[in-house]
């Protein structure tokens, strides 16, 4: 299958990325960093798998389902985390993870 047929979920990946590295360093200027350490650790991770995931499809990995799995559980437990922070960033983060991990999943079926 070529990149194409996966473009909603490679915009779902990049968007994800995108508001994680935001939420990242929004979460580093917050007045009490420490009570973020866990939402700034996960949007790491989560931008991370995000962005090795979405060039892993482009260049046509054959390991799309197995990748797709642990990036929909990194994504959904950001997510979690995120919503547990009244922050703009993080909200609007949390809501970017929670579709990336839905559209991951459905790569793994």
């Amino acid at each position: 299958m070529s990149h194409e047929q996966y473009q909603s979920v490679i915009e779902s990946l990049h968007e994800c990325m995108v508001a994680c590295n935001h939420c990242f360093d929004a979460c580093l200027e917050e007045e009490n960093v420490r009570m973020m350490s866990k939402c700034i650790r996960l949007d790491r991770e989560c931008a991370d798998i995000c962005s090795y995931l979405e060039q892993a499809i482009a260049r046509g990995t054959p390991f799309i389902s197995e990748l797709a799995q642990v990036c929909a559980t990194i994504c959904e437990e950001c997510g979690k985390e995120c919503q547990n922070h009244q922050h703009p960033h993080c909200q609007n983060c949390a809501e970017a993870c929670l579709r990336c991990a839905e559209a991951c999943r459905k790569l793994t079926a």
